[in-house]
C-alpha cells in the first residue's frame, strides 16, 4: 500500500535547513507532494537560489521518504518558481525567526 501524502509530509519534516535549523514543511520550501503508486514526487525550492545545499536536500528527501512503507523510488524536483518568500513559513516558522 502507497503511503499518503500525509506521510511523506510528516516524513520530509526530517529535512532540516542547516542555516535556519527549521525543516523544509515548516519553512514552506515544499512546494508539492505527489504519490503514484510506489512512486513519490517532490517539488520543493530553497530559500535562493544561489543556496549550495540543492543536492544535500534532494538525497535526504530520498532517503527520509524512501524508508516509507511503499515507497520504491522518490524523485525531488528542485524548482525556482514560484520564488520563495517568507510569507510562504509556518506560523510557528515565523515565530521562531522573528517575523
Amino acid at each position: 500500500m502507497p503511503p499518503t501524502k500525509e506521510d511523506v509530509t510528516e516524513a520530509l519534516t526530517n529535512v532540516i535547513d542547516p542555516e535556519l535549523g527549521l525543516d523544509f514543511v515548516e519553512l514552506g520550501l515544499v512546494y508539492d507532494v505527489e504519490v503514484e503508486g510506489p512512486e513519490v514526487f517532490v517539488t520543493f525550492t530553497l530559500t535562493s537560489p544561489g543556496c549550495p545545499i540543492g543536492p544535500e536536500v534532494s538525497e535526504q528527501m530520498e532517503e527520509f521518504v524512501g524508508e516509507l512503507d511503499g515507497v520504491e523510488r522518490v524523485f525531488p524536483k528542485m524548482v525556482f518558481t514560484p520564488p520563495w518568500t517568507p510569507e510562504k513559513m509556518s506560523e510557528e516558522a515565523k515565530f521562531a525567526l522573528g517575523f
